[in-house]
């Protein structure tokens, strides 16, 4: 039996739950659960103040219902057990999160899956700016783990992301895999502007029928089938994500760079979508 928290409250000022995870609860009494301090605000308050707690923690379940949109911090740090929000959440869902799986049937807002370790984010419908990013400062990002966005994510997707993956069903916004260091980024619709500046390695996998204009210090690499790609996607499919089945016979583009960096990442386009723009491309060889 999960234990089901029901939002109650209808507020503009930010309410923060960071550090009430499946694993912190399990051994936890209602009273003790309800007692939880979160913020309103500034002000620290009992989680029971803004919602009805009923059910058992035991099994390391949690179902979140209510309008969770000003609610953040939703499975920050967990470690294991499963959260499953029934409606839109909002900023740092998963962020830091070691362990575990969290399900998202609506919207998230900024910093889903920020700094992850480990774990698995599925968000239903669309995320913020900054899925699977470092926080200011911070020398690494998401360092593992997979995070699916089956809608549009917003600018720097996989910042300074370090190893995991990250899909994105549609549309991704600008600098997607900013200095990206390792890892995997598929975006599945049409993406902003200077993608993958200042990446290291890694790879990213531009599938959109438009793919963006390229900076100059990526380089023409090769027209090929990578095996990599199909485990990807298969990968993908097992977890529920939408694949369109005609990519996995599909040719891709392959570029490298950012050159102006280590220059050992690479962008994948599809060979069959119109030729990304840019002096070194087959299509503008002199």
């Amino acid at each position: 039996m999960a234990l089901k928290l029901v939002y109650r409250e209808e507020t503009p000022v930010p309410v923060e739950i960071e550090g009430l995870t499946p694993d912190w609860a399990c051994d936890k009494s209602l009273a003790d659960i309800e007692r939880f301090e979160i913020f309103h605000g500034n002000c620290k308050i009992p989680l029971a103040e803004m919602f009805t707690v009923s059910g058992d923690a035991a099994d390391k379940r949690f179902d979140f219902e209510g309008n969770l949109a000003g609610v953040h911090w939703i499975g920050a740090h967990m470690t294991s057990g499963t959260i499953h929000i029934h409606g839109h959440a909002g900023r740092h869902i998963g962020s830091e999160m070691a362990g575990g799986e969290i399900v998202v049937d609506g919207n998230a807002n900024g910093w889903t899956g920020a700094e992850m370790r480990r774990g698995f984010i599925h968000v239903r419908g669309n995320a913020g700016h900054l899925v699977g990013a470092a926080y200011r400062g911070s020398v690494k990002g998401m360092t593992g783990g997979t995070i699916l966005v089956d809608g549009n994510a917003g600018n720097e997707i996989g910042l300074t992301m370090r190893r995991g993956m990250i899909a994105i069903g549609g549309t991704a916004g600008d600098m997607l895999g900013f200095n990206m260091i390792a890892g995997a980024v598929l975006v599945f619709g049409e993406c902003g502007i200077r993608p993958g500046a200042g990446m290291r390695r890694g790879t990213l996998g531009l599938f959109g029928p438009n793919p963006p204009q390229l900076l100059p210090s990526f380089r023409y690499g090769a027209t090929c089938q990578p095996q990599i790609v199909r485990l990807m996607l298969r990968e993908l499919q097992k977890k529920g994500f939408g694949i369109d089945e005609s990519l996995f016979t599909s040719e891709f583009d392959m570029y490298h760079g950012d050159l102006v960096s280590v220059g050992r990442g690479e962008i994948l386009f599809r060979h069959a979508a119109s030729e990304p723009i840019a002096s070194n491309s087959p299509a503008h060889a002199i």
